[in-house]
């Protein structure tokens, strides 16, 4: 024992170099031997193993199922020393068409789901062969391919199958090794085994691109849609890459609601994941308009419904789903394999060139073992027909020996035959001496030469070779092939919102308590004047509308907040509602700051800059440039003090005039460009000077080339038109002139510039709107009285008005 430890036998060596040989050796045993497939079969050991174990217990497509469980205790006990639940796994896995392109094995029981359900246990589950993974087993007793000793040298298996399928490109294959992976999508046969025969009759003399007219994409045993062909194109010249993969949704009318309807998924999305992940994000409301998500998935197929709120874009809201969820996926390609037992990243013509080889290479070996077979038993055939035609000496010489030996050396020596060949004739039955069975003989002797003939012709005629494995191929396609699952398209532009919806005019109505809506414009029809009016909102107690405006569905809204914040909301994402409804909360459209409330709200318009009117009577003109890509949380409009707010904003252009309007009936009258343009943060200038308990109430913009006539209206519906030039105009910053004389206990709510072929809208307290032409409406002068423009309730009263003008579209107040 102590010279077991003696210095002589104990050697130095560099842990560095000792730690880097054994995980090469580690990773390289991981490599070959789990994780990355032979790219001649496409199959990994694991894989090989089950299917070789399958077909030594004869469990073929035509005989019954065998318990998985006996399956993996054969290919645990005799091939693949590692845990059962591996081998399971990767059984269960060859037979789950939702998994495989084209399933390997076919199972009886619970082999799992698309949803992530787990397969029953083993002891449960059934398994045998399909007919296609039979075609990949086919000669394997031919001498096609090596056999290799198993772990423990006590049995051997195949170290490839001979394969009749381009298993690698038709299934794929998936797995993580050490310092490499590889991923490679599944394919159609039909376009696959065309691929292979054009490379085949071209001798390997053909590009990439001409492969790709045949292998026009992935093909996932899921369907879905595959798209921008350049991407994969792109993948396939590298053998790494990514694709896009969405799932295939159509639009339903269930119960006079649209719905979207998910009919095929994305490869190896989890169906009951992808619906928590919508359900999250509705909860969430990163995601408006579904009204219900349920799964109505059966045997027959997938079917995923989404039902939409009334008056959603199911375009819109699949767009958001697509960005958000696992509608759309990215696949990412990575074409590693064996070859020579060196893992390789293959372009697609390498992988299809390393299939045909090893098919020439079995074609080859299967027919030189054929062709062995052949000549042995012509050979034999050959000493029977002598035996045949001198059957009675050769019964004399037999009957004349003393021993079998003896016999059989006479007989050799006599007619000058093999060792072989006399012991065949020693072993021949004696009903082989009928005519009808000489005949056989000679037929059966005949046709082996003819075979014989076609075998060496295979081997020495290159062409005869490649016309067997062509036939070959062509009978794989006729009899496996199916239509492509996946679709593929050049590229797919994403839905942009603004894309899918309607141009229309929409009249935008908020609330004192924040409640927003927009009614399609068309739903109101115009009135004379003293009319009723129509319901435009219900509100509930001490709530009312302060702001309502027309404009396009397509345009933004600036909110601008008491806090002389800014943010913007997209039209078309307030809600369509009916003209009675009271909106919903604009919280759920703007990230307000705490104790932020919007107090205006303004369409964008192709304008130079923005007017700010307060209502001690401050103004500000703005750069309109200051308001463009506005953030999520806002920024500052303009600085106020803690007792003013923000009465109007609107936009101008240079050449405008401003006219502002006081509760008590004052107006004033001057030039925009009297206001210098300021900054984002700055808090303005003197735009009328007021007495006593007065406040702006309104404020416009007036282009003279358009804007002929004011109407003013006071809170119990009185209102009159006022002719421009009846205005004086003056400096900024006065007391302004009369423009209406008031009753006792009222006051002006509103006024605005208008052309003659404006339409008015009025709004009141109750919600009640009247829609009526401005040329209906009397013109005064600026110390009439006016005109009863709308018949109040008694707790009524008007609370704001706007103009509908032909030329731009809108006017808002």
């Amino acid at each position: 024992m102590k010279d077991l430890f003696s210095s002589a036998n104990i050697l130095p060596i560099d842990i560095k170099d000792t730690m880097q040989q054994s995980y090469l050796d580690y990773s390289m045993s991981v490599i070959v031997g789990r994780a990355i497939p032979d790219a001649r079969d496409g199959l990994k050991p694991v894989h090989r193993r089950i299917l070789y174990a399958m077909k030594e217990l004869n469990l073929e497509h035509n005989k019954p199922y065998k318990k998985s469980a006996r399956v993996v205790g054969d290919v645990i006990g005799k091939y693949h020393p590692h845990g059962d639940m591996a081998v399971y796994d990767a059984l269960v896995r060859m037979s789950q068409d939702f998994s495989m392109r084209y399933p390997l094995i076919d199972g009886q029981g619970n082999f799992g789901s698309i949803d992530g359900d787990s397969p029953a246990a083993m002891r449960y589950t059934e398994v045998r062969l399909t007919r296609l993974a039979e075609e990949m087993l086919k000669d394997l007793d031919k001498n096609s391919v090596d056999f290799v000793l198993n772990y423990d040298d006590s049995l051997e298996e195949p170290s490839v199958l001979p394969t009749f399928i381009p298993n690698l490109l038709m299934n794929g294959s998936d797995g993580i090794a050490v310092g490499f992976a590889t991923k490679i999508p599944p394919h159609n046969l039909n376009e696959v085994i065309d691929a292979c025969l054009a490379y085949l009759d071209r001798d390997g003399e053909i590009s990439i691109d001409e492969i790709l007219e045949f292998i026009k994409g992935p093909d996932f045993p899921t369907g879905g849609i595959c798209f921008d062909i350049n991407s994969i194109k792109e993948a396939y010249r590298k053998g790494i890459g990514k694709v896009q993969i969405r799932a295939r949704v159509k639009e339903e009318k269930i119960k006079n609601r649209q719905a979207l309807v998910v009919y095929e998924l994305p490869y190896q999305v989890n169906k009951a994941l992808l619906l928590q992940s919508i359900a999250q994000l509705v909860k969430d409301k990163k995601i408006e308009g579904i009204a219900d998500l349920r799964d109505e998935s059966n045997k027959e197929g997938i079917r995923v419904v989404i039902e939409l709120k009334k008056d959603e874009q199911p375009k819109v809201i699949l767009n958001k789903l697509f960005k958000l969820t696992n509608l759309q996926i990215t696949f990412g390609i990575n074409m590693m394999a064996l070859v020579d037992n060196t893992p390789k990243l293959l372009n697609i013509k390498d992988a299809i060139g390393v299939f045909i080889n090893h098919r020439i290479d079995v074609v080859k070996r299967r027919t030189s073992y054929l062709l062995a077979k052949a000549k042995d038993r012509a050979h034999i055939l050959e000493g029977l027909l002598i035996t045949l035609d001198n059957i009675d000496e050769v019964v004399a010489i037999i009957k004349s020996s003393q021993s079998t030996s003896e016999a059989k050396e006479r007989l050799k020596k006599r007619f000058t035959l093999s060792d072989k060949q006399a012991q065949a004739i020693l072993d021949m039955k004696l009903a082989r001496l009928v005519a009808l069975e000489k005949q056989k003989i000679i037929d059966e002797y005949n046709q082996l030469l003819k075979d014989i003939e076609y075998y060496e012709k295979i081997l020495r005629d290159k062409e005869t070779l490649k016309s067997v494995i062509r036939d070959e191929l062509v009978y794989v396609k006729n009899t496996y092939g199916d239509e492509r699952r996946t679709q593929i398209l050049d590229k797919i532009v994403d839905i942009g919102v603004e894309d899918v919806i309607k141009d229309e005019e929409l009249i935008i109505t908020f609330s004192k308590k924040g409640y927003i809506k927009a009614v399609p414009l068309d739903i109101y029809s115009t009135q004379n004047r003293g009319g009723k009016g129509r319901i435009a909102a219900t509100f509930s107690d001490n709530d009312y509308l302060v702001d309502i405006f027309l404009t396009n569905s397509l345009n933004t809204l600036l909110c601008f907040t008491n806090l002389g914040r800014v943010y913007a909301i997209k039209a078309y994402n307030i809600p369509k509602q009916a003209p009675s409804s009271k909106g919903r909360p604009v919280v759920n459209f703007v990230k307000l700051q705490a104790g932020e409330q919007i107090k205006t709200i303004v369409p964008m318009r192709d304008v130079d800059s923005l007017f700010f009117v307060t209502e001690s009577g401050v103004v500000k003109k703005s750069a309109f440039k200051h308001f463009e890509n506005i953030p999520s949380n806002g920024k500052m409009a303009i600085r106020l003090s803690e007792q003013d707010s923000l009465i109007r904003v609107f936009g101008v252009k240079e050449s405008d005039e401003i006219i502002i309007v006081t509760k008590n009936g004052l107006c004033i009258r001057f030039d925009a460009e009297e206001v210098r343009d300021m900054g984002r943060s700055a808090a303005g200038v003197k735009g009328i000077r007021l007495v006593g308990d007065d406040i702006v109430v309104s404020a416009d913009s007036l282009d003279l080339d358009r804007h002929t006539k004011v109407i003013v209206v006071t809170e119990t519906g009185i209102g009159k038109l006022i002719k421009i030039d009846d205005i004086r105009k003056i400096r900024r910053g006065g007391k302004g002139v009369k423009c209406i004389k008031l009753k006792d206990n009222d006051a002006v709510v509103s006024s605005l510039t208008l052309s003659d072929e404006d339409d008015v809208l009025i709004i009141t307290k109750n919600g009640k709107m009247i829609k009526m032409d401005a040329s209906s409406i009397s013109v005064m002068g600026r110390y009439a009285k006016g005109v009863r423009l709308i018949n109040l309730d008694d707790d009524d009263r008007v609370v704001s008005i706007s103009i509908a003008r032909e030329e731009d579209g809108y006017k808002d107040s």
